[in-house]
C-alpha cells in the first residue's frame, strides 16, 4: 500500500497527532492570530532537525533575527550554535514599510535568493513566516494568487519540505488569498488562543492532510521549556498496565477492608467531606510508600508544603524525613495560577523525572478551578492515564458537599474508570460526631461492604475492630 512520505518535527505530540510528520516535500500551511505560537511552530521545527543534522532555513517578514534568538533563548534554545555550524540559517527579510514597490513585483527575486541559500547550506528544510506580509507588496489579490501558485510549485519541484505562517483572516475581513493557500497546501494546521474560564488556552487543530490520515480534533498545547507540548487528551489509547500486587496502604486495619491493599497500577478515590480524615489518609499512604523506598509525587493544590508538613505532625505522620531524602517530592500550586493544560505538563514532566512508585493528587473537586469542568476532567482523566501506563499507583481525593453527603462520589465524573474507592463521612452519635469509612469498590479483590469506624489520634488513623 502506498503512503506519502514524512518528516518528523520533533515537536512533542505533533508528530502523533500527524500520524508520522509533516509531507516531506509538500507544503504545509499554519494559520492563527496572534499569539498562537505560528512562529514558535517553524522555529522548533527547524531547530529540532537541525539537532538531528537536517539543515534548515528560517526566512522572516515579520521579526528580526536577534529577536528570534533572544526569544529562543528563553526556551533554551541556541539557535547561535547552531547558525555557526551550518545547521540553521536566519534570514531577515522585513520589509521596510516606507519603501516604494517599482513595477510589478514578482516571486521570482525571493526564489532567486532562496535557491542560493539552499545551494550553499544543503537545506531541505524551509519555514517562510509571516507570508502574508510579503504578499502586501502585489496589490491585485488575482496575480498574488498566481505567485503563491509559483512559489509553491518551485518548491514543490525541488522536493523541498516548506512550512509556511500566515495571519488568519479576521471575521468580515477580505482573505482571499488566506482561502486560496489553504486549497494549496498539501496540509493545513489551524491554532488558536481562546479564555476558558478567564484562563488563557491555546490550542491546535489539523484541518487538512492531503494524502494521509491524522487527528482532526482540536488539542490543547503550552509552550514552555524545552518547547511546544501537546496534550491529545481525546486522542489517547487505552494501554494500561493490569493491576499489579497487593502493597500495604500505610494505614492500620484498611488493608483487610480493601481485599489485600492497594494495588500496582491502581487508582484509588478517597472522597468525603471536609474534616473526614482524606489527607491524613494519603498522607499516611505517602509516609508507608517512601519507607518502602517507593518513590511518591504529592501534587496539591489545597496546601503548600510547609502547611501539610506542619499540619500532620499532630497526627504522628512526619513527612519531613521523606521530603529530605527527596523520596517524597511536592508538587504545590493554586488551580487558578495556569491553565489545566500547563498544570497536565507540569504534572506529566514531574512524573517523568521522579518515576515514583506512588502518586497523590488533592484534590478532583479543586480542580475545577482550573477553568472550566471540562478542562479538570480531561486533566485527571489524562494525569491517571499515565500513571496507569507507567504502573503507577495514584491516589486521588474528593471533597463532597455537605458533611453527610456521598451522593457526589468523584464530583467531576471519573469514578467509572477508578478502581478502588474509599468513601469517608461524618456521622452524629449522640452529641457527638463520628468517622466512619466505607470501601465501596476494590477492583479483583472481595472488600468489606459496611461501614467502619475509625479515628484519628497523634498515632495516626486507626480503624476500629478492623485487623491490623
Amino acid at each position: 500500500m502506498f503512503s506519502i512520505g514524512k518528516c518528523r518535527t520533533g515537536i512533542d505530540g505533533l508528530d502523533q497527532i500527524l500520524r508520522g510528520g509533516l509531507p516531506e516535500g509538500g507544503t504545509t500551511l499554519v494559520v492563527g492570530g496572534p499569539g498562537t505560537g505560528k512562529s514558535l511552530v517553524g522555529l522548533e521545527f527547524l531547530y529540532r532537525s537541525a539537532l538531528g543534522g537536517e539543515p534548515g532555513i528560517f526566512i522572516s517578514f515579520e521579526e528580526r533575527a536577534g529577536a528570534l534568538r533572544d526569544n529562543a533563548r528563553t526556551l533554551g534554545w541556541d539557535l547561535l550554535a547552531l547558525e555557526q555550524t551550518g545547521k540553521l540559517s536566519l534570514i531577515d527579510a522585513r520589509i521596510d514599510p516606507r519603501g516604494i514597490v517599482a513595477g510589478e513585483f514578482g516571486i521570482e527575486c525571493f526564489t532567486t535568493i532562496l535557491d542560493h541559500k539552499l545551494r550553499a547550506t544543503g537545506a531541505r528544510r524551509v519555514v517562510i513566516d509571516a507570508l502574508d506580509l510579503l504578499l502586501r507588496l502585489i496589490s491585485d489579490h488575482k496575480r498574488a494568487q498566481n505567485e503563491l501558485l509559483a512559489l509553491h510549485q518551485w518548491l514543490e519541484e525541488r522536493g523541498i519540505t516548506t512550512l509556511l505562517t500566515v495571519k488568519a483572516p479576521r471575521r468580515g475581513g477580505k482573505a482571499r488569498n488566506h482561502q486560496f493557500m489553504d486549497y494549496m497546501a498539501d496540509c493545513v494546521i489551524a491554532l488558536d488562543n481562546r479564555l476558558l474560564g478567564q484562563l488563557s488556552t491555546r490550542r491546535l487543530r489539523v484541518v487538512k492532510y492531503r494524502g494521509s490520515a491524522f487527528d482532526a480534533n482540536e488539542y490543547p498545547f503550552v509552550i514552555e521549556r524545552p518547547g511546544i507540548t501537546l496534550l491529545p487528551i481525546s486522542g489517547f489509547d487505552l494501554s494500561h498496565k493490569a493491576l499489579g500486587e497487593f502493597f500495604p496502604s500505610g494505614v492500620r486495619g484498611l488493608d483487610g477492608l480493601l481485599g489485600g491493599g492497594f494495588r500496582r497500577a491502581a487508582s484509588v478515590l478517597i472522597s468525603g467531606s471536609s474534616g473526614t480524615g482524606k489527607t491524613t489518609l494519603c498522607s499516611s499512604f505517602a509516609q508507608a510508600a517512601c519507607a518502602r523506598n517507593d518513590p511518591t509525587l504529592y501534587i496539591n493544590f489545597e496546601e503548600s508544603e510547609a502547611a501539610l508538613t506542619s499540619a500532620m505532625l499532630s497526627a504522628g505522620i512526619d513527612l519531613g524525613p521523606a521530603l529530605a531524602t527527596g523520596r517524597l517530592r511536592m508538587l504545590t500550586a493554586m488551580p487558578e495560577a495556569m491553565g489545566a493544560e500547563q498544570h497536565l505538563v507540569r504534572a506529566l514532566g514531574a512524573l517523568k523525572q521522579l518515576r515514583p512508585a506512588c502518586v497523590v493528587v488533592e484534590s478532583a473537586s479543586a480542580c475545577r478551578r482550573m477553568g472550566t469542568a471540562q478542562a479538570a476532567f480531561e486533566y485527571l482523566m489524562r494525569l491517571i492515564n499515565a500513571c496507569k501506563e507507567m504502573g503507577m499507583t495514584i491516589l486521588i481525593t474528593n471533597q463532597t458537599a455537605g458533611f453527610m453527603n456521598q451522593e457526589e462520589i468523584s464530583g467531576i465524573g471519573i469514578s467509572s474508570i477508578i478502581d478502588a474507592i474509599v468513601m469517608l463521612r461524618l456521622v452524629e452519635e449522640g452529641s457527638q460526631l463520628q468517622r466512619q469509612l466505607l470501601v465501596m469498590k476494590s477492583r479483583g479483590a472481595s472488600n468489606s461492604l459496611r461501614h467502619h469506624d475509625f479515628r484519628i489520634s497523634d498515632a495516626g488513623v486507626d480503624i476500629l475492630g478492623a485487623d491490623a
